[in-house]
């Protein structure tokens, strides 16, 4: 892809971007061009400071004025020294701005078992291995986290964009628990929970198909389902 190989070649220029590792849609296959977000992670020697973090958030901005235009590349900045700490929130750049988030587990289970390095070395020689428990406990972590925060706030769901994400979550994160395995958005839209007409619109909109569905309607279907999802993962109810 053109735009992650000029963001590799403007990384790999810094000096200290020992490696940058695809995740997400495009390790798994599943990557929709114009739908679906483009999750890299870099590996730095030393920490991401602020004069960095700076150097970062304008090769970014440059990009996403440029050829990333409209491809949502996002990327999360991990010091080699502390990969192993789950807990360690990192520099990530998302949505047009930097900010702190930790490596979550699922992207390290994507890394694990269906990531490749754009550059540096493979991914398996820089994320732990993940058992299927440890799947399992990642999907546990987001759905009693993120998840279980936004159960909290139900006008949230009122944004289209979130009730799409939260039925294709649940689904996935219900698989996980299960299985535990990783199951593809694509493939998640076809388990959410949700009546037959919205399952066929969510699927139109993961092909870019410009659909819309009925607005609170579809927020109470997704809000009550994530409830629910949330509920039975603390319970670990599978």
């Amino acid at each position: 892809m053109p735009a992650v190989d000029e963001f590799a070649g403007e990384l790999a220029a810094l000096g200290w971007v020992t490696d940058l590792l695809v995740a997400g849609s495009l390790a798994t296959g599943d990557h929709l061009p114009g739908v679906s977000d483009l999750d890299l992670v870099a590996v730095t020697d030393g920490r991401v400071d602020a004069a960095r973090q700076a150097t970062l958030s304008a090769v970014h901005r440059r990009l996403d004025a440029g050829a990333a235009a409209g491809l949502h590349l996002g990327c999360v900045y991990v010091d080699a020294a502390t990969v192993p700490d789950v807990h360690l929130r990192h520099p990530t750049w998302t949505h047009g701005q930097l900010v702190q988030r930790i490596l979550s587990g699922i992207t390290r289970a994507e890394l694990a078992r269906h990531g490749y390095a754009v550059f540096g070395r493979p991914p398996r020689e820089v994320i732990p291995p993940m058992s299927d428990d440890d799947v399992r406990a990642a999907a546990r972590a987001e759905l009693t986290g993120y998840w279980a925060w936004a159960t909290r706030r139900p006008w949230l769901w009122l944004d289209p964009a979130l009730a799409d994400l939260g039925l294709t979550s649940m689904a996935r994160g219900r698989h996980a628990l299960r299985h535990g395995t990783l199951l593809t958005k694509s493939r998640a839209v076809a388990e959410a929970a949700a009546p037959a007409w919205l399952i066929a619109q969510l699927a139109a909109r993961r092909r870019g198909e410009p659909v819309t569905s009925p607005r609170i309607r579809t927020a109470l279907i997704a809000w009550r389902d994530a409830r629910r999802t949330v509920r039975r993962a603390r319970q670990r109810i599978t």
